[in-house]
């Protein structure tokens, strides 16, 4: 059934099914409810869609497991690397709410000779240019269209038409020295490269416009680079009414295929469908190095800030998605003419979550100041929320009573919230102890091996047994004792220590380099110590890297705001699922199956990922001697590092000092 509905979908996708037809097929997913397949950038994943996984996304075949990776389906067959996975739309955040599809395998064969004809200038900082190029570079870039990846966008009540987005180095580094031959040496004073970063659009006739909006520009400070043009290709040629429009610049109404329109970023402008054709063009900007003397106004990034968080929640409250837009026209028009004044009624989410009221806005978050709720809870819970973090199978904000409130402030924000009644009953993100989670060791006993000594074999005591499983211990200490918050299945669990308060902000502690562990034993009989070391407990540890979380204490209210965006911050987050060892009793395993190569419960259940140089691509167990994390080691800690290897006193003795 699985692979019918799979199957299914892409026939539907392709052709113009009857309504009856298709209204079957949605009644029969609605109704259809799996487990995921696999997980990949911290989504649960389908190979068919279900009542949850109902977004279809492409993605790096090699990037799934290889264990299920042939169940999901290669649509594209011009790009046979693409797999199509199927996503819950209510997992997805700001990390995550669009798919950017690697196409670089898809202009590695064909020479791309790309040359710029001389540039009309249509208005200020306004140019269009013919592309010239190859059959096959021309052939190339117009079977983008033919590869099945478009998707409508998520704010398709405003973009009108369907696009993918896609990212290809191939294809910028042969725009970049195009632009470099034949755009005005003035407009490129400090410019850097063309983004790899494209959109491929498509519209019909018919379809709605793309309404006015500015493009916002990238920025990224860390590198020292903002976009200040915007580079329109048109693969396809056509009549609009206009099919372009500048305000204050010029409108273009009859556009040749393989035009590339390049424009100022201040520019509002909207583009309208072919009445003769379909309509098919790429977008992306010139990267030029920033400007250093360039002012900051906090409140753009605050506004980004709500304009991404309001792009998540209007998957559960569509209303929504019409805020965000506005706000994202807000603040690319803020970067070139200041901050204009904005609607005179805001959206706020009023939301619950284990008994906890809060209100957000996707920058300002607000608690009410009661009994038995810190702030360290508080900035939890805003982590929580902000991420669409995993609790158990469901995401955060699937979890939450919420409610839209508009208002033209926030100060009816305290008194809300002080109606909402006393403090829970528990706390929804209780302080633990995750030293719990490590019990201390047994002492030895002195035991040969199970071969030699069954009858008092006890794998708790065993030297071996003990050693690997402090070893593994080790592993899983590295990976769960710095994070902040801890997803124990549906509980969740926090840190107090990770949660540092100082005056007016809150520090929330992480690590971001990842410890290797290395280990190695030798039996004769009775399996190996791998085959005692089972997993007691799985746990999720959310790792957080991000700028203080400032907050204030006004109205009965802890307000905390989260200013991701100022002074170039980068927000990371990264989720990690790490098995915790436990020592198998000898009731528990068949002796008889310890063979060479039995099952080693806890070393199979470590993530690739969490190794350093682990890989699905390569799924070699990450404590086999051929792993890359071996390879590691060997650097470290020299030929010692691996089984049987004899050591004399000298060695030794360097072993302890280092």
């Amino acid at each position: 059934m699985s692979v019918r509905l799979r199957d299914r979908f892409f026939a539907l996708s392709a052709g113009q099914a009857p309504a009856g037809e298709v209204a079957r097929y949605l009644a029969e997913v609605d109704a259809t409810d799996t487990e995921p397949a696999a997980t990949l950038d911290g989504l649960a994943i389908s190979w068919h869609p279900t009542a949850r996984f109902k977004a279809v996304r492409f993605v790096d075949a090699e990037r799934i497991d290889e264990g299920v990776r042939e169940r999901f389906a290669r649509p594209s067959e011009p790009a046979p690397h693409l797999a199509a996975v199927f996503v819950d739309p209510r997992e997805l955040s700001f990390r995550t709410f669009e798919n950017i599809v690697p196409l670089d395998r898809w202009f590695a064969d064909v020479p791309l000779e790309l040359e710029l004809g001389e540039p009309a200038e249509l208005a200020k900082d306004v140019y269009a240019a013919s592309l010239r190029l190859t059959d096959a570079g021309r052939a190339r870039l117009e079977g983008l269209d033919t590869l099945g990846l478009h998707v409508p966008p998520l704010n398709a009540a405003t973009r009108g038409g369907e696009r993918f987005i896609f990212h290809s180095a191939l294809l910028a580094e042969a725009l970049t020295e195009a632009v470099r031959r034949a755009m005005p040496g003035p407009m490129l004073d400090g410019f850097s490269h063309v983004n790899p970063v494209f959109r491929c659009n498509g519209f019909e006739p018919g379809d709605a416009n793309f309404h006015r909006h500015r493009d916002t520009p990238y920025y990224d400070a860390a590198r020292g680079h903002v976009s200040r043009y915007t580079v329109l290709l048109y693969l396809t040629g056509g009549t609009g009414e206009p099919a372009l429009d500048l305000t204050g610049g010029t409108a273009l109404a009859d556009i040749e295929s393989f035009t590339c329109v390049v424009f100022d970023q201040r520019y509002e402008h909207e583009g309208a469908p072919y009445r003769d054709g379909r309509k098919v063009f790429l977008r992306t900007e010139l990267i030029f190095a920033a400007d250093t003397e360039a002012a900051h106004d906090p409140e753009i990034g605050a506004l980004f800030g709500r304009a991404c968080y309001l792009t998540g929640e209007s998957v559960f409250a569509p209303e929504l998605a019409r805020h965000a837009d506005a706000y994202y026209n807000q603040v690319a028009a803020a970067h070139w003419n200041g901050l204009a004044p904005g609607p005179a009624r805001e959206p706020y989410l009023h939301k619950r979550f284990r008994g906890v009221d809060f209100v957000a806005n996707g920058y300002d978050f607000w608690f009410a100041k009661r009994d038995g709720l810190s702030l360290a809870e508080c900035a939890a819970i805003t982590l929580l929320d902000y991420f669409n973090c995993k609790l158990g199978d469901e995401s955060f904000r699937d979890v939450c009573e919420s409610a839209v409130i508009e208002a033209e402030d926030d100060s009816w924000i305290p008194a809300f919230l002080r109606d909402k009644g006393g403090a829970a009953p528990e706390p929804a993100v209780a302080p633990f102890d995750k030293s719990l989670l490590f019990p201390e060791s047994e002492l030895p006993d002195g035991v040969c091996c199970p071969f030699h000594d069954f009858g008092a074999f006890d794998p708790t005591r065993f030297d071996e047994i003990i050693d690997l499983n402090e070893r593994a211990q080790s592993f899983a200490k590295a990976h769960i004792m710095p994070a902040p918050i801890l997803m124990l299945g549906e509980d969740v669990v926090l840190d107090p220590e990770k949660f540092l308060i100082r005056g007016n902000q809150i520090h929330v502690l992480g690590k971001e380099s990842l410890t290797p562990v290395n280990f190695a034993a030798c039996w004769n009989s009775g399996g190996d110590p791998g085959n005692y070391i089972d997993v007691a407990a799985t746990v999720g540890a959310e790792h957080f890297l991000v700028p203080p979380i400032l907050f204030s204490e006004t109205g009965g209210c802890h307000h905390l705001r989260f200013d991701f965006f100022r002074n170039g911050w980068t927000v990371k987050h990264r989720r990690a699922t790490v098995p915790v060892p436990k020592i198998s009793a000898l009731d528990e395993l068949d002796l008889h199956e310890l063979e060479e190569g039995a099952p080693q419960p806890w070393l199979e259940a470590v993530d690739p990922d969490l190794v350093a140089g682990g890989s699905r691509k390569h799924p070699t167990p990450w404590w086999a001697e051929e792993s890359a994390l071996v390879d590691e080691l060997y650097d470290h800690l020299g030929d010692y590092a691996y089984e049987g290897y004899e050591r004399d006193e000298d060695e030794e003795d360097d072993d302890e000092e280092e």
